[in-house]
């Protein structure tokens, strides 16, 4: 029983393939992370807050100010949400605009409420 040499190589070829498989598959994520806040349960939290601090303050406010109200609001959890920052508060509020036509602004947002 004498093996040529495609034969190794095409054997070699294999090995390789499923460590390099099994490699990959072991860094890939397979659990949530602590800090993920882009789940829908944290944009369900930060709305929450959001519609408090707009209601808080009757709708007066420009984005800067929400952003600043938000960030020292008493449920803002400022290690689960330590990528919040003003983009992503005009993230939130452009998916809000979205899903709500009617409104299109902060006062719109206020007057729905």
């Amino acid at each position: 029983m004498e093996f040529d040499t495609s034969f190794w190589m095409m054997f070699a070829f294999i090995v390789f393939m499923i460590l390099g498989i099994w490699k990959i598959w072991a860094f890939l994520p397979t659990k949530q992370l602590a800090d993920d806040d882009t789940t829908k349960e944290s944009q369900e939290e930060l709305l929450n807050i959001l519609f408090d601090v707009i209601q808080r303050h009757k709708g007066l406010l420009t984005e800067s100010e929400l952003f600043e109200k938000i960030t020292q609001h008493e449920q803002f959890d400022t290690k689960h949400y330590w990528r919040f920052n003003i983009n992503k508060l005009k993230q939130l509020l452009n998916k809000y605009y979205m899903v709500h036509s009617e409104c299109s602004s902060i006062e719109d947002i206020f007057k729905k409420i």
